[in-house]
């Protein structure tokens, strides 16, 4: 067994590996991300998720629906980490899988994919609890800020984690954004990251106060510019697990069941087979005695 496949075996057993396996790991994967454009051409048949959020056993609900990767070819669509109590877990086991099989699994970046959110909303005081100092949530922002920005399945399926831009009427025009660097707070990237569809005409200000919300009319002329003829994001939490808007030409997928810990909802993953027929499969959370909230740090000899 290889000392790439040891590591994938731990983390699947949810337990860290050491700070230096991490520092090595995430220098593996900066160097297969870097060459990759911002917007990662992928062949069918894909399966496509939306966020994780750090729930860890989650995602390995999501592996028994949707099979492991290489079998299957992945593509998560952003916000692997904060909230869930396993973050490190989920995003290391995530790229793990990407430096072992860099054709079956994309990753693109989400919102939390930043080390601004990721000081507000959990993951770096998860990183610094686990590992008793803030190194392995650089090295992860490191990585964050080589993820592709979008994905297009066999040139007309388009994916992102928010959605659309008012800057960005092209698909090429994502091209030439400069994405190594932190998620600014306004601009292209910072919409494609940020954005939510909203029955409303044209464009309006987020709630979020960032990105915008946008309408049937810009999905259309986007979807028309670029021979598209469906956006798949992520972002919004979805109760029935996937949701349909404009006339099925966008949907929003979510992959966090019972979101937080308290939301309720189901989760769903995207099947596109090789005609990009759709089938979603939707799942429920793990068991609650395997997703028990941890209570106490694990041993030291895990990190030395």
């Amino acid at each position: 067994m290889s000392e790439l496949d040891r590591q994938i075996a731990q983390l699947k057993a949810c337990q860290p590996i050491s700070e230096a396996e991490v520092k090595s790991l995430c220098l593996k994967a900066r160097e297969i991300l870097v060459e990759e454009a911002n917007v990662q051409y992928i062949d069918s048949p894909v399966t496509i998720c939306g966020d994780i959020h750090g729930q860890f056993f989650d995602l390995l609900e999501l592996f028994k629906v949707g099979g492991w990767c290489p079998e299957t070819n992945y593509l998560f669509m952003g916000d692997f980490v904060d909230r869930g109590f396993y973050s490190v877990e989920t995003f290391l086991l995530l790229l793990a899988l990407k430096v072992r099989y860099p054709d079956r699994i994309t990753l693109i970046r989400g919102n939390h994919e930043s080390r601004q959110i990721t000081q507000v909303y959990g993951f770096y005081d998860e990183c610094t609890r686990k590992y008793g100092s803030a190194n392995v949530w650089r090295y992860c922002c490191e990585v964050f800020d080589y993820l592709a920005l979008a994905a297009i399945v066999d040139g007309s399926v388009f994916c992102v984690h928010g959605g659309l831009s008012p800057n960005v009427n092209l698909i090429d025009h994502i091209r030439t954004i400069d994405r190594k660097q932190e998620v600014p707070h306004d601009g292209p990237m910072c919409d494609l990251l940020w954005s939510d569809p909203e029955d409303i005409n044209g464009w309006g200000l987020s709630p979020r106060g960032a990105g915008f919300l946008f309408g049937g009319d810009a999905v259309r002329q986007f979807a028309r510019a670029n021979d598209v003829d469906l956006i798949a994001r992520a972002h919004q939490l979805a109760m029935e697990g996937f949701k349909h808007l404009f006339d099925r030409m966008i949907v929003t997928v979510w992959s966090a069941p019972n979101y937080c810990y308290r939301c309720g909802n189901v989760a769903s993953i995207l099947e596109l087979d090789d005609t990009l027929r759709q089938e979603y499969k939707v799942f429920g959370h793990a068991p609650s005695d395997v997703r028990s909230v941890p209570i106490k740090r694990p041993p030291a000899e895990y990190f030395l």
